[in-house]
């Protein structure tokens, strides 16, 4: 199982840097209207390209925001963080390009929501019906390991770091707290994320900015160690390992890739449901989530991490990548542990309930809506299991269907390039 995972961990890596850069140069360095993004974001009258936006970070931004530096950090030394960073921009335009065709291929339901995704894409827009039920399963599949086991397990762990607990009651309480916004339906869950999305974000980054402000000396010399040492060899300096070029280098790009989902075909059933948006313009909106996650959420974890171990290298000495988050929040005055348990929480939930949607978004399409309430059930279960069991396998299983959602959505992308417009105007090939 682990071999098959780690080939699946590498397929992927392949299979979404290479679109990334194609896309990147093919689309003209769609990148450069992100403020075009962030401002349509919140400017339409309905807030439903924000809702669709925050119902997609909700399920993108999460623990790996957190826990997934540090370990990249403490692998691949500071170089790891630019390599996230570069590889977050380049995602960008891969993400523009499946929300674009999700929005243009998506259907109207009868009670009048709108929904898409790959699998609609690939149906109508491909006409590869096998491929969209094939999709529907991963994705099925993988909601029921990284979209709720394992964000349990992450609960179950941040709750028993601060407060002695049974992982059966944490299981059961987070069965139940995300039965209760999942049960109300997608318009349930969009308000939950509009309002907890910004929250949990402002909440964590606020610890992270003290850091920062603390530090402050220190942290030109972290920027610059960053960039420096992901092109030269790093010596041991401080709290930071030493490291080569090329282990920064595959940690980065790995981290940044799983972080934001572009390419996935996750973030394109968000981004159809938005309603009274033009095609183009929630392309450009959805586009922006891999720059909050990566570029934004990422930037200020990986610069408050590194200047934290310039200025305290002591606080470093045998700390595990996983703990090393931890030992940077312990410079807060009060209650860091606490804070940075809490950040883990609100974030491991926030990502339960987003990818309860694009499982919903797969049933529907496979069962229609009588498949929805058993798969909610499910869902529940995996939640409870989640937080009771160790995941050694479930996060083998969840890399293998990750990788598995990712070819039939990259494969669409590939095929319906020349459907993808801008500014109007159809970029040829």
């Amino acid at each position: 199982m682990q071999k098959i995972s780690q080939f699946a961990v590498a397929g992927q890596i392949l299979l979404l840097l290479g679109t990334h850069l194609y896309f990147t140069f093919r689309l003209k360095f769609i990148q450069r209207k992100i403020p075009q993004g962030i401002r349509l974001s919140f400017s339409d009258t309905d807030h439903a390209s924000y809702t669709a936006l925050a119902t997609a970070l909700a399920a993108t931004i999460g623990t790996g925001n957190i826990i997934g530096i540090s370990t990249a950090i403490a692998i691949g030394g500071a170089g790891a963080v630019f390599w996230c960073w570069i590889t977050g921009v380049l995602g960008i335009a891969t993400c523009y390009g499946e929300c674009f065709l999700s929005m243009k291929y998506r259907k109207k339901e009868k009670d009048g929501r709108m929904t898409g995704g790959p699998m609609y894409v690939l149906e109508i827009g491909m006409k590869k019906k096998g491929l969209a039920v094939l999709f529907s399963v991963f994705t099925i599949l993988a909601s029921l390991g990284i979209g709720s086991s394992v964000q349990a397990h992450s609960i179950s762990a941040a709750v028993t770091e601060q407060i002695g607990i049974s992982p059966h009651i944490i299981g059961m309480a987070a069965g139940v707290l995300a039965g209760k916004v999942i049960i109300g339906g997608s318009r349930q869950i969009g308000k939950v994320c509009t309002w907890l999305v910004p929250v949990m974000s402002a909440f964590y980054l606020g610890g992270c900015i003290f850091i920062l402000i603390k530090n402050h000396t220190v942290v030109p010399e972290a920027v610059k160690m960053i960039v420096t040492s992901a092109f030269v060899p790093e010596a041991a300096a401080g709290g930071v390992v030493g490291t080569t070029v090329m282990a920064g280098l595959r940690t980065g790009i790995s981290r940044g890739l799983f972080t934001n989902e572009a390419g996935l075909g996750s973030i394109p059933m968000a981004a159809a449901t938005a309603q009274n948006v033009s095609t183009q313009d929630q392309a450009l909106v959805s586009m922006t989530g891999p720059f909050w996650d990566t570029v934004v959420m990422c930037a200020i974890t990986g610069i408050a991490s590194v200047s934290s171990m310039i200025a305290h290298p002591g606080n470093y000495v045998g700390v595990s990548g996983e703990r090393m988050c931890f030992a940077v929040f312990r410079e807060l005055p009060v209650w860091g542990d606490e804070m940075l348990s809490l950040s883990l929480v609100l974030f491991a939930f926030a990502t339960i309930i987003g990818w309860n949607v694009y499982g919903e978004c797969a049933v529907r399409y496979l069962f229609g809506e009588n498949g929805v309430r058993i798969y909610q059930v499910i869902y529940m279960f995996c939640v409870y299991l989640g937080a009771v069991i160790t995941l050694d396998v479930v996060w083998g299983i969840s890399d293998i269907f990750n990788f598995l959602m990712a070819v039939p959505n990259l494969l669409c992308l590939w095929g319906l390039r020349r459907k993808i417009e801008i500014n109007d105007r159809k970029i040829k090939h």
